[in-house]
């Protein structure tokens, strides 16, 4: 769909006429902490920080739309608006060059297909920093183009995504998609959050939002009820703690309270037990070749999905299990290692990059510990909106 085409659609931008205080959905920020960023920026507290959401927005603004039609794979039984991805890990086995993949953890294969998920993580940085700007900066601008961006990906009939993630992370000769694929839409944590912003600022075209609250709802349930979604929930590592943060951010989007409680709940009685250990390690993360940088990962989902917790009025920070083990136990494990990976023993083939985790700041802000935030000052941060946005959560704190 061209802007000329979504315009002929949506003659009139027209404000969503909901109540805005009492629909505004919280992910990551509530309605006082959005209010008081947006104060901040207006009294030039955070110059440079408007500055990067401005370069953010303007490049955002000459980006997109973008499409899971826009680029399709060969030979899979995937549909036109089907999602679809290819694990990174599995490559052709070189005794059967024709035969099924085999896996090599931590080696990505460059061969494989990867249009949708490339547009997807396109598609949701832009909505974020289109969104950002238009709700602490004040630009119409980047809202329309915010709508057009969201019309196209989760609403125009012809370019749509279907909500299901059937054909995620497939490996050639093994299968056409797994549960492992829910991996590829963590990502969708930001542009919720976008769409939060854009929502709580009565920014978007009523068109728009309800279609776009409607794709978030059948995406989540699609999580929660398919096979695929169902084996994703109890993979006992990062991608379950990640399934948890998406689904607790989607259905905090929408409204769902029954979810966001079934999302708390699989923290406590799930995650928790089955992933950290009293010591505070992850060990089937520390399995992995890449063992530092997928404990530190799985600790940003931790930090996500207790932040939306606490967003939502339920604080998943200091809850600690029958046998006494909490989330700080694994972030107080792990902080050493983040300021010094040349002390961390287990496997890491690649170099280990810190600077767009998110945990030491939202972890140092939720547990208000003092070690975590003032290593959060210290580490790399990258510009991207997520990192911004996160930024700028602890700032205002």
């Amino acid at each position: 769909m061209t802007r000329r085409q979504f315009w002929a659609c949506a003659p009139a931008f027209l404000p969503h006429r909901r109540a805005v205080a009492a629909t505004q959905p919280s992910i990551l920020v509530d309605t006082g902490e959005v209010a008081r960023i947006r104060a901040a920026m207006a009294g030039g507290a955070f110059a440079a920080s408007a500055d990067t959401l401005r370069r953010n927005a303007e490049s955002a603004l000459k980006a997109g739309p973008w499409s899971v039609t826009n680029h399709r794979p060969n030979g899979v039984p995937a549909g036109p608006h089907d999602y679809y991805s290819e694990g990174p890990y599995w490559w052709p086995n070189p005794k059967d060059p024709h035969g099924p993949y085999i896996r090599k953890d931590g080696r990505r294969n460059p061969e494989r297909f990867m249009g949708n998920r490339n547009d997807l993580g396109s598609f949701c940085t832009a909505l974020l920093a289109l969104a950002m700007g238009a709700s602490w900066l004040g630009d119409k601008r980047y809202a329309a183009h915010a709508g057009l961006v969201l019309s196209v990906w989760c609403v125009d009939p012809q370019t749509r995504m279907n909500p299901n993630l059937e054909f995620g992370q497939a490996v050639r000769g093994v299968n056409t998609g797994r549960g492992t694929g829910i991996i590829d839409t963590v990502a969708l944590i930001h542009a919720a959050q976008g769409v939060a912003l854009l929502a709580g600022g009565d920014l978007l075209e009523g068109r728009v939002r309800d279609g776009v609250e409607r794709w978030f709802g059948d995406y989540l349930h699609w999580m929660t009820t398919s096979a695929k979604g169902l084996d994703e929930k109890k993979s006992v590592n990062n991608h379950a703690t990640w399934w948890t943060a998406q689904a607790a951010s989607y259905a905090s989007l929408i409204g769902d309270r029954t979810a966001q409680q079934m999302a708390w709940e699989h923290y406590r009685s799930y995650l928790l037990p089955s992933e950290i250990r009293p010591d505070g390690s992850c060990p089937r993360e520390e399995e992995r070749t890449n063992s530092l940088s997928y404990s530190a990962y799985n600790l940003d989902a931790f930090s996500v999905l207790c932040r939306v917790a606490q967003a939502n009025g339920a604080d998943l920070w200091h809850y600690r299990t029958a046998r006494g083990v909490g989330v700080a136990q694994a972030f107080d494990y792990l902080l050493p290692y983040l300021l010094r990976p040349d002390t961390w023993k287990k496997q890491q083939i690649s170099p280990f990059n810190p600077e767009g985790l998110v945990f030491p700041g939202l972890a140092g802000l939720g547990l208000k510990n003092a070690a975590l935030l003032e290593a959060y000052r210290t580490l790399p941060h990258s510009r991207s909106p997520w990192n911004q946005l996160a930024d700028l959560v602890v700032r205002t704190a």
